[in-house]
């Protein structure tokens, strides 16, 4: 039997009790012993805090997500060793293509996202707040990561995608982790985090690993340090409540198993493309991961006079899903990870069957292909039927943690609303319905008790992810009962990992310390044009003043016919009684290009190209006669990785381009970006 290891200070190191032997879930032969006794987890912390948190705070966002995306394209040609290893989870091929490529795309996707922050080792937060009458006395808000370590508490069901969905996030956010994954799978998030640690992609303390109990590891986390938690909601309200997490004030994120609904839309008859997609989605989420999710269908809700259709139609599907050893072709749903979770799962299931009626399945006996019921931990999918769902609320309170949900009737969408609400908050919910007004009633009525609802039609199935499938841009988390956070998110998620901190000064001290150029702060004008310099030697906050320019009529008339934009207030004076306008006024896009006319410096140079234009804004009216000028002032930088070899270096440079009249006032504003040229071609 191999005894696992853990990685502590920069060591694979082994723990010195007795430990826990794991099993094959498919054989039950112990194959593994995971032991954590004698670890030092304020060593651990103190080491991540002091080591890992340094070297990760000193890459920008741009290299933290280049860290992630080479780390992604490592793991995924190492997948075969990790699907030889996740089979002995009991896991099917999709089952461990959920977990293991799943997981690996959450780094792809946070990869990806660090294209929506600077390229800094900080992050400026929403918009500039003038203070002041002048605007002199401004405020803003910068985040900076925490300067402690996350500690992920992780469920069994994922062992990878587990750890990969919460480490994407607090790497890209510059904060070390320490992992603590379930014992009785943690052989497989072992086998992860060695490729992980000889890739040698992360900073040292970047990443910790316990493999066994971490009791007594939250004594020791502070103030600057994030707790994560997947699990049960009543072993999640115990960490919760640790004396130090409540005296430290310590960030604890909980996404605990909840109750998560189904509902069909009463438009969804037989004979639909929807009602067929309710019933396969409902299937699939019994039974992927043998109903192990934290987001699989718990209650299936349906109107009233399609009861029993959808009951024959998903009782049929169950009979044809093959149950057995996933090594074996034709093999649907695998077994439990492991006895003891067979064994809760059943006691939850006798509970439930109190007080409704079981439908399918047998509790005791279930028909394998190769394999034994008597050494694996495989059951029946069960199904129950609950026709008097607001009497008998056994089935929104217990949660059997394996292939099992309770179908029941509504008689009005209203009544559908109040069921889902009857499991007290959960993950996710969903609505199968291609009713554009039923799927709005209930979206607006349920979304305060849901972190995520799923609208699932014939239009968008083909391309769907899924009941139970959280992705990482979006919040994963939900209110009361599913623990009442939020995980993944996207940006969301990134700053959770960060302190957000309000700055005051003027407009020139925000600008030297955010590094992007405030509204009001000083400008530089400098002898070469700024379009003459290559990326490395443009400065935030110089500026281009141009010459200026007296618009014409013929101006107008001629933007007119090049564009076709023959709106009447450009083009006709005797429509004008009743609007905002004295005269013709010229084109905003015209003003705009205008401008550009002014600034631009039109040699060939470090300039590459117009990369794009965001928050354009036309503040004042121009009629013939006016004159106008602009302020070009570099606003933020930043650089982009070359492709491949023979792709040019370069960055992206964001320009204020602030064009005002004869009296000085602005008349349009906008952020333009340019590609520019590195003068080193590394």
């Amino acid at each position: 039997m191999q005894q696992l290891e853990n990685y502590i200070a920069g060591q694979w190191v082994k723990g010195s009790g007795k430990g826990t032997d794991l099993f094959n879930a498919i054989t039950g032969e112990a194959i593994y012993r995971a032991d954590a006794t004698g670890l030092d987890f304020a060593m651990m912390l103190a080491y991540g805090r002091n080591t890992g948190g340094p070297a990760l705070r000193k890459l920008t966002f741009q290299e933290r997500g280049r860290m992630l995306k080479a780390l992604a394209f490592h793991l995924l040609a190492k997948k075969e060793l990790f699907y030889q290893v996740s089979a002995a989870t009991g896991a099917t091929k999709i089952d461990s293509w959920i977990d293991i490529e799943g997981g690996i795309g959450n780094l792809f996707a946070y990869a990806s996202l660090r294209k929506q922050f600077p390229d800094e080792t900080f992050y400026v937060d929403g918009e500039l707040a003038k203070l002041s009458k002048t605007g002199s006395f401004n405020g803003h808000h910068i985040c900076v990561p925490k300067e402690g370590v996350a500690i992920h508490i992780n469920a069994y069901n994922f062992p990878v995608w587990g750890m990969l969905e919460k480490i994407a996030v607090n790497l890209l956010a510059g904060m070390p982790a320490v992992v603590k994954p379930a014992t009785v799978t943690c052989f497989l998030t072992e086998v992860v985090t060695k490729e992980i640690i000889n890739s040698n992609i992360l900073p040292e303390g970047a990443l910790q690993l316990i493999c066994g109990s971490a009791n007594g590891i939250l004594d020791h986390v502070t103030s600057q340090d994030v707790v994560t938690f997947t699990g049960s909601a009543h072993t999640g309200a115990k960490l919760k409540s640790h004396p130090n997490i409540i005296s430290e004030s310590v960030p604890f994120n909980m996404e605990a198993d909840s109750l998560n609904a189904a509902i069909l839309g009463p438009d969804a008859i037989p004979g639909t493309p929807e009602f067929d997609l309710f019933v396969k989605e409902v299937s699939k989420e019994i039974t992927v991961k043998a109903g192990q999710k934290c987001t699989a269908v718990r209650r299936i809700i349906v109107p009233e006079n399609l009861l029993e259709a959808v009951q024959i139609a998903i009782c049929k599907r169950l009979a044809s899903t093959t149950i057995g050893d996933p090594a074996i072709e034709g093999v649907r749903m695998g077994s439990l990870a492991g006895l003891e979770q067979l064994k809760e799962v059943k006691e939850k299931v006798k509970l439930l069957q109190s007080s409704q009626q079981l439908v399918y399945g047998n509790l005791d006996e279930v028909k394998l292909l190769g394999a034994d019921q008597k050494k694996g931990a495989f059951m029946s999918p069960i199904l129950f039927l609950n026709d008097k769902p607001f009497e008998n609320t056994d089935c929104h309170n217990i949660e059997a943690f394996g292939p099992v949900s309770t179908i029941m009737p509504y008689q009005h969408l209203t009544d559908a609303i109040a069921l889902s609400k009857l499991g007290k908050g959960s993950l996710v919910c969903s609505i199968v319905t291609n009713d554009q007004k039923i799927a709005k009633e209930f979206v607006v009525g349920a979304a305060s008790y849901h972190g995520r609802i799923l609208v699932l039609n014939n239009e968008c199935a083909k391309e769907s992810t899924g009941h139970g499938s959280p992705m990482p841009l979006l919040t994963h988390g939900g209110p009361g009962r599913a623990g009442g956070g939020e995980e993944m998110g996207g940006k969301r998620g990134v700053l959770h990992y960060m302190q957000r901190t309000a700055i005051q000064g003027s407009p020139s001290m925000l600008t030297a310390i955010t590094n992007q150029y405030q509204i009001g702060a000083i400008q530089q004008e400098k002898e070469v044009h700024v379009f003459r310099k290559h990326f490395e030697d443009i400065e935030i906050g110089e500026t281009v003043v141009t010459a200026k320019r007296t618009i014409t009529e013929a101006d107008i008339v001629n933007f007119s016919n090049v564009s076709w934009d023959h709106f009447y207030a450009h083009t006709d004076s005797t429509s004008l009684d009743g609007t905002i306008f004295d005269g013709r006024v010229a084109h905003g896009y015209f003003i705009l290009s205008a401008a550009a006319g002014l600034f631009v410096d039109a040699k060939k140079g470090p300039v590459l190209l117009n990369y794009g234009l965001d928050e354009c804004r036309f503040t004042k009216p121009v009629y013939p006669g006016m004159t106008i000028g602009v302020r070009l002032t570099v606003k933020e930088k930043m650089d982009q990785e070359k492709r491949d070899e023979h792709d040019v270096a370069k960055g992206i440079v964001k320009f204020l381009v602030d064009v005002y009249d004869e009296t000085g006032e602005t008349v349009a504003i906008a952020t333009i970006l340019t590609m520019v040229k590195k003068r080193m071609d590394i």
